[in-house]
């Protein structure tokens, strides 16, 4: 299995970024935006958001129709651990913590459950321009 940072590299991956918004105070805005002008396909989700920057946003994980190679949080802890039970549930098992949205009960959640992950990295500093 690749680690996260290695299916970055890859030019079909594709990104679901849970919290992405257009407020632009947030880290779900800066990141939506700043994946997309490094050249990845990014899948806004967000139950509060019918769009983000344009782009259709889905309330949950389980509704993006194409399954997303990462799944990328950027929501507060609360929100994360419910989150990862429907990634398990649809087999999304590459995920990738922002820092602040991992906490003791979500760490030892992703690590019970066999998941592929990365946390407490910023993907905007671990991505790179797509070429």
């Amino acid at each position: 299995m690749l680690d996260i940072l290695q299916l970055l590299d890859r030019p079909d991956t594709t990104i679901a970024l849970v919290g992405a918004t257009d407020n632009p105070a947030k880290y779900g805005h800066t990141i939506y935006h700043d994946l997309k002008r490094k050249g990845y396909a990014v899948v806004p989700v967000n139950p509060q958001r019918e769009t983000v920057a344009g782009d259709t946003a889905y309330p949950t994980v389980g509704d993006i129709p194409e399954p997303p190679t990462i799944v990328n949080f950027v929501i507060p802890p609360r929100f994360t651990l419910h989150v990862l039970k429907q990634c398990k549930e649809l087999g999304l098992m590459n995920v990738w913590l922002q820092p602040g949205a991992e906490s003791p009960e979500v760490m030892e959640y992703i690590q019970e459950n066999g998941f592929n992950y990365l946390a407490n990295a910023c993907i905007m500093v671990e991505s790179r321009l797509k070429v």
